[in-house]
C-alpha cells in the first residue's frame, strides 16, 4: 500500500517577548489561508536560507523590528501535517530587538502573557507550542 508523500513545507517562527514577558502575536488578515486565527510572527524559509536568517527578515517586513541571528534562541518546533503539506516549524525565541512592533501587512497583533495565549485561536501547528512558552516564561 502505498501512502501519499506530502511537500514539506519549512516556515521559520518567533516568539518575540517584551521586558515584561509578554507574547506577540499576529492575526492572520483575510486574504490568507487560516483568516483570522493567531499565529507567532515568521514565515516560509526561502531556498538558501536559513531559518534564522528568515526570522530576522520577517520580523522586519512584518512588524518592522531590527533583531540579529545571536538574539535569536531555538525553544522548539513544530511538526503538523495539513490536508495539502506537511509543516515544520522551528520557533525561536526573541528578547532583544530594535524598534516599536506594528502592522506592516494589516494584521493585527497583541502582546500577550503566556498564560493567555490559548484564549486565542491558533493553526493546529501553533497551538502545541503554547506550554513551551509558559515554561520558559
Amino acid at each position: 500500500m502505498d501512502i501519499p508523500v506530502k511537500p514539506v513545507l519549512l516556515v521559520a517562527a518567533c516568539a518575540l517577548i517584551d521586558p515584561d514577558g509578554r507574547v506577540l502575536i499576529a492575526q492572520r488578515p483575510k486574504d490568507k489561508p487560516m483568516a483570522g486565527l493567531w499565529e507567532f510572527p515568521g514565515g516560509k524559509v526561502e531556498a538558501g536560507e536559513a531559518p534564522e536568517d528568515t526570522v530576522v527578515r520577517e520580523l522586519h517586513e512584518e512588524l518592522g523590528v531590527e533583531t540579529k541571528k545571536a538574539c535569536l534562541a531555538p525553544l522548539t518546533f513544530a511538526s503538523h501535517t495539513y490536508e495539502d503539506f506537511h509543516l515544520l516549524m522551528p520557533l525561536y525565541v526573541c528578547r532583544r530587538f530594535w524598534g516599536i512592533p506594528g502592522p506592516r501587512e494589516g494584521q493585527a497583533i497583541k502582546w500577550v502573557r503566556p498564560q493567555r495565549l490559548r484564549e486565542y485561536p491558533m493553526p493546529p501547528a501553533d497551538a502545541p507550542l503554547i506550554p513551551f512558552l509558559i515554561d520558559l516564561l
